[in-house]
Parts: structure tokens; sequence; C-alpha cells
């Protein structure tokens, strides 16, 4: 049974083991008073719901083995080719098995044919994974780490810090079958220990945590539903639009806020320079230099023109562009006509040339 579920997963399908068990009505209520039990503990309630859970899950039926194609929307390699070419550095927190998120990663555009990977897979011993760490550590500029959850899990325990200074040297990280807790905490830790800026992009559900983790959340509305859209700090439709989300709408909206930030510093610095002058000059006297006409006129009339100038000017700028441009090509299209003219006028010469040559009066016509 696991080697056809591994033979799937190698072809990039997403497997699933179907099994079922009958309980009697009397197993069932002692199982579900311990459930209920371990529910209401306040200390290791997730360790303790999942060993009750894990109790029931024992001596089952095996009803059959499922694999379905996740095929990718369009331009998503592309799109992470981009991101990384920016110099964001991408990781993919995924459910899947590792040999199916393999070769999603190679599809995808996270691993290219010149670069490596490393694995890490079910290493419980802390030892164990600082050796696999250490060698990760001497190829990791180019080479993709490949990681599971249950490793993680003794990763989060011994070796956090460790963890992700080698981590974050990758080109790329694939985090395999982790919980949507484990994804959660993957992106707080990064913003903590490497006090880097994150953006989470999901599509379902197992998402959310690691979107509202983010700095920036990004949701992607799917198959899945909109629960990830829903929570997110943006929507978008298909995974493409995150190219012109963050390569041209960021770099703008980054400009324009410091280019915001200086306006507010400047204005807020003239009152205060002048106030403060006006103080030391008349002794300290706790007295305003504004009335309070003059302070409601200046920070709502005087300081809006400026926000508006800043808009005005770039519409303008535009304008401009595209009249210059318009001009250039009206400029093109007459110098086009005229050769053109030109050109037919050349060859109306030339065949009446070749007709009276034809008559033996072309010497005559060349004189």
């Amino acid at each position: 049974m696991l080697d056809e579920v591994e033979e799937l997963a190698k072809m990039g399908l997403r497997t699933l083991i179907i099994s079922q068990k009958f309980l009697t009505e009397r197993e069932y209520q002692a199982w579900d008073l311990q459930y209920q039990k371990a529910n209401n503990e306040m200390v290791n309630r997730d360790a303790q719901v999942r060993k009750v859970i894990e109790s029931l899950e024992v001596d089952m039926e095996f009803l059959g083995i499922t694999g379905v194609e996740d095929k990718l929307q369009e331009d998503v390699s592309s799109t992470i080719e981009s991101l990384r070419d920016a110099g964001i550095g991408v990781w993919m927190l995924t459910g899947d098995k590792v040999e199916t998120a393999y070769c999603i990663a190679i599809s995808a555009g996270f691993k290219s044919n010149r670069q490596g990977y490393h694995i890490m897979k079910e290493i419980e011993d802390p030892l164990e994974i600082q050796n696999q760490l250490a060698q990760f550590n001497n190829k990791a500029i180019n080479t993709v780490l490949f990681i599971d959850g249950t490793t993680l899990i003794h990763v989060f325990e011994n070796h956090r810090k460790y963890f992700f200074d080698v981590a974050c040297k990758a080109p790329a990280v694939v985090c395999c079958r982790v919980s949507p807790t484990q994804k959660a905490l993957i992106t707080e830790a990064i913003k903590e220990l490497q006090q880097k800026t994150v953006c989470g992009i999901g599509d379902g559900g197992n998402d959310v945590g690691m979107i509202q983790s983010a700095d920036v959340g990004v949701g992607i509305v799917g198959k899945e539903g909109k629960q990830a859209a829903l929570a997110a700090d943006y929507s978008v439709l298909k995974f493409k639009y995150i190219k012109p989300l963050l390569l041209w709408h960021g770099r703008n909206a980054y400009k324009r806020t410091a280019v915001m930030a200086q306006f507010v510093i400047h204005r807020g610095l003239i009152i205060t320079i002048i106030q403060a002058l006006f103080t030391v000059v008349f002794y300290y006297v706790a007295i305003p230099v504004y009335n309070g006409y003059l302070m409601l006129g200046y920070t709502t009339v005087y300081t809006m023109f400026p926000v508006f100038c800043l808009v005005i000017l770039k519409i303008g700028g535009m304008i401009l562009i595209f009249l210059n441009r318009f001009s250039i090509l009206m400029l093109a299209r007459k110098w086009l006509k005229h050769m053109l003219h030109y050109i037919k006028h050349c060859k109306k010469e030339e065949n009446l040339v070749k007709e009276l040559s034809l008559l033996g009066l072309g010497k005559v016509f060349i004189k």
C-alpha cells in the first residue's frame, strides 16, 4: 500500500488513503468522553486531542487509495522566477508529501535544473538534525531545502535559531507535511529571528493562520473557497497577479508613501521650529505664536494643496508624456508620407526614362 502511495506521489498527484472503522454505541460513547475531556484541557490541549484521535485510528479497514492531479495555474513558474530575480526569498509551505512537493517545486519554478536539493525527512534525533543542517550549510547557496513537519517539530524544540539562519541562505525552502499551526509558527519565526518583512500567500482555509501572521497577507480566490481571501489584506483572482501587485503597485506605493512622509515631517517642522524660536526670543513665555484660526487653516487648507499638487503634477507629467509621444507619432507619419511620395515620384521618373530610351530620346531627356 505504501509503495503505491509513493508511486502516485512521485507522479505529482495528491494522495489520500481511505479507510473505515465500525464502532458500537458503547465504544463511541467512551471515545467521545475522552475527546471532550482532551478538548477541555488547559495544558497541551492540541497534543491531548491528537493523542485521542490517534487512539481511534487503529485496526481500520482499508478501502482504497486516490491520486488527484493538482494542476497549477498559468504563469506560476514565471511569476515565482520574477520574484526570485527581484531578491525576494520564496518558501513553500504545503501539506503534501515530500515526493509530491518535490514534483510541484520543479514545475512551479522553485528549483531549477542547475540547483541541487537536500531532504530532511522524519528525523527526530536532535544530534542528527544538527548534523544535517551543518551539511546543508556548506552548500546552501545553490541548494533547495526540503523538510517535513515531523522534523520541524524537533527543529523548533532544539535548533530553532540555527535552522532559520541556515535555511534563509537557500534560494528556496519547501516545508512538506506541515499543519496550519506550523505554517503560522514558521511565518512568525522568520519575522522574529531574521527581522524580515513577510508576505503570506494562500488560497485555502488552512492558510488563514499563515496569512494573518505575516506582515502582508494575500488571499487567492480559488476552488477551495474564499476563507483566505476574506482573511487577507489583499485579494487576487490568480497567482500571476502577485507579480504586478508586488513589483509594480508595491514599488509605487512605497515611493509615494516616502514622499508623503517627508511632506508630513516638513509640515510639522515648520510649526515647531517657529514656535521654538518665538519662545526662546521672548524669554520662554508660554504664549502660542499662532492663533486658533491660523492653526486650523494651516493644518487643513494650506497643507492640503501640496498633497494635491503631488497628484496633479504626476497626472500632468503623464499627459505631457502622452502629448509628446503623440506629436512624435504625427511627425513620423508625416515623414513617412513624404518618403512614400518621394519614392513614387522617383519610380515615375525612372519609368519615363526607360520609355524615352526605347524611343531613342533618352540622351535628349538626360541633357
